[in-house]
């Protein structure tokens, strides 16, 4: 009989995540009968007890808001990719014991685009400075030859989107919010946005507009994402980019590879379908 093997989701809010559908599709395509994968509301003050609390069965943790920087000091290794953005997403548990932090989110935002067949870009356009920002200009230090414009609504942020510019090695230049229009205009545009803030954009789509990366899967699609749509221009997803960093984790927990990218996306469109 195969030893029973666990991972989970842990964040607060967690009711709505897709993490469980997308992981056990996987586990069910792998064969993975043994493996579960649950999820738990889990705040801050509440995560050290929770880490220390686990058995030897956990094979690995996703971490979502607001976990994943506060997860950081509690393991014994974060990655390069993780640490440059100060955000760890997955933690995979060794055998010997080790807690390994990792971010999938970076890499999953470049297999996205590369489904798409975006892989490079001579600029590009980031909507928003928060946590998903960071890590947009983490994948486009990678992706990207030119400078890339951050349209944000502070000087605070400006000046943080800056400060992730000058670490991840990617010339950012700081745009108003007000102007935020001549961001559409941009070979490669990611709205990192919470939902309904780009809806008053979709009058300004160009006629022959270039990538669209909406970070958003709830509601799909955006006001943005179909307006981009119907002037044909090529649209990139939040369950495109929850699928490939969920991908990413299963093979890093279950150290099966390839994971199953059509069957996890099938099962999160079939998921997202019913709610």
């Amino acid at each position: 009989m195969s030893t029973i093997r666990r991972a989970a989701v842990l964040g607060s809010p967690i009711a709505h995540s897709l993490s469980p559908v997308l992981h056990r599709a996987a586990y069910a395509e792998l064969g993975l009968s043994h493996w579960s994968y649950d999820r738990f509301d889990v705040d801050e003050a509440g995560l050290p007890g929770f880490v220390e609390g686990l058995d030897a069965s956990w094979a690995g943790l996703s971490l979502t808001m607001p976990l994943k920087r506060a997860i950081i000091p509690l393991l014994d290794s974060v990655s390069a990719t993780a640490s440059s953005v100060e955000a760890v997403n997955t933690v995979v548990f060794t055998e010997d014991g080790r807690r390994v932090g990792d971010n999938t989110d970076i890499p999953g935002m470049v297999a996205a685009l590369r489904e798409r067949g975006v892989e490079k870009t001579e600029s590009a356009a980031v909507l928003g400075a928060g946590a998903t920002a960071s890590s947009a200009l983490a994948a486009l230090s990678e992706i990207c030859t030119g400078p890339v414009t951050a349209y944000v609504r502070s000087r605070e942020r400006g000046d943080e989107m800056r400060g992730w510019g000058e670490r991840l090695g990617v010339d950012v230049r700081i745009a108003d919010w007000a102007d935020v229009q001549q961001a559409l205009h941009a070979p490669l545009v990611i709205a990192t946005t919470p939902a309904g803030t780009t809806d008053a954009l979709t009058g300004a789509v160009p006629a022959t507009p270039g990538t669209l990366f909406d970070v958003l899967y709830e509601p799909w699609p955006t006001g943005l994402a179909a307006a981009w749509s119907a002037r044909s221009g090529a649209v990139v997803g939040g369950l495109d980019l929850l699928v490939h960093q969920a991908v990413l984790q299963v093979e890093q927990m279950t150290g099966c590879s390839p994971a199953p990218v059509a069957a996890m996306r099938q099962a999160g469109e079939a998921a997202l379908a019913t709610r």
